[in-house]
Parts: structure tokens; sequence; C-alpha cells
């Protein structure tokens, strides 16, 4: 069984066991999670939202709170002698799928 998950402005296709990498989520690590926007949930029977399911979730737990790897952003504007390099580290959750329901 899969499902179709939104969070953090992206989707997810997810099944149980699963680790994905999304967005900051609040709660400390370990803790157990559930994300009721669910898009599709596939299987034997596949049921697709109009765009939501009303009654689908998933479960997860929190495996990690941390940052992403660093982006670089590098300006310059040419024949000017303009550079200028910054660096972005993305706020990123961890997440182990426990469970769907549908």
């Amino acid at each position: 069984m899969y499902a179709v998950i939104k969070t953090g402005g992206k989707q997810y296709k997810v099944s149980e066991g699963d680790t994905i990498k999304v967005e900051k989520l609040a709660g400390d690590t370990g803790e157990s999670i559930e994300i009721s926007d669910v898009l599709m949930v596939g299987g034997e029977e596949v049921k697709i939202g109009a765009p939501l399911l009303p009654d689908a979730k998933v479960t997860a737990r929190i495996v990690e709170q941390g940052k992403d790897k660093k982006i670089l952003v590098f300006k310059s504007k040419r024949r000017k002698g303009y550079r200028k390099t910054n660096g972005h580290r993305q706020p990123i959750t961890r997440l182990r799928i426990t469970g769907i329901e549908a």
C-alpha cells in the first residue's frame, strides 16, 4: 500500500517503512505525527481525493531534525567587478512512515 501526501508545498509518494526528507515540521526527535493531507491511496484499490481524501491519514515518526546540504548562491555582474557569494542551509525533518490508513 502506498499514499501520496502533501507537506511543505511538495508532494511525496510514501509506503510503510520509508524514510523521507521534508521541510521542517514542529516536533522533537522520536515524536509521532499525523499527516492528514492525503491526496491518493493506492494498492489493490486506488482512491483519489478531490483534492484530499477526507478520512485518510498517514502516521510517521520524526527520526531527525537538522539542516540540509549547503547551497551556494553566487551573484556577479559582467565587466563591473561585482561578485558576491552567499550560502544557505534549509532546515529539514526526516520522517519514517509507520502507518497508512485509508
